[in-house]
């Protein structure tokens, strides 16, 4: 890797922001998964589109719609200081804990960056890029988005 991504973080070098683990099929996965842990996908904008699925698989699967509900099911106590995490997500995002969030771009844009900002020590990423993969993942949910 004398590309220089040696030197990025692992999420983003994977092109796996959410540092989501092995274990799922996700559409856009390389063909070499060379990690032992994470997921490494072809394009950011899928990792980004794996991160926002397992986000609404929460909120219509799990019914979790506030920051405390995501994050507590996103960073377990068993892996990660899961306090800590929701504190930054909330200071980020300028939300209460137990505040319900809409399912909306404008409340889960700010959601996806300050995760992937929490789990990688920066959020190198457009908004384009990440509205890109947000929307190929919201296709076939409902949205209560009012971007155009």
């Amino acid at each position: 890797m004398a590309d220089g991504t040696e030197k990025l973080p692992r999420g983003i070098r994977n092109k796996n922001p959410g540092n989501i683990k092995l274990g799922t099929e996700w559409d856009g996965l390389a063909s070499e998964q060379s990690d032992p842990v994470f997921c490494i996908f072809d394009e950011a904008v899928m990792g980004i589109r794996a991160l926002m699925k397992i986000l609404l698989t929460y909120r219509f699967t799990h019914k979790r719609t506030s920051v405390d509900d995501i994050i507590s099911r996103w960073a377990p106590p068993s892996e990660n200081d899961t306090n800590a995490y929701i504190d930054f997500v909330c200071k980020e995002i300028n939300v209460n804990p137990m505040d319900k969030l809409d399912n909306s771009i404008e409340h889960y844009l700010p959601l996806v960056k300050s995760i992937i900002r929490m789990e990688n020590g920066k959020q190198p990423y457009d908004d384009e890029l990440l509205v890109e993969g947000m929307y190929r993942a919201w296709e076939g949910y409902p949205t209560g988005s009012s971007a155009s």
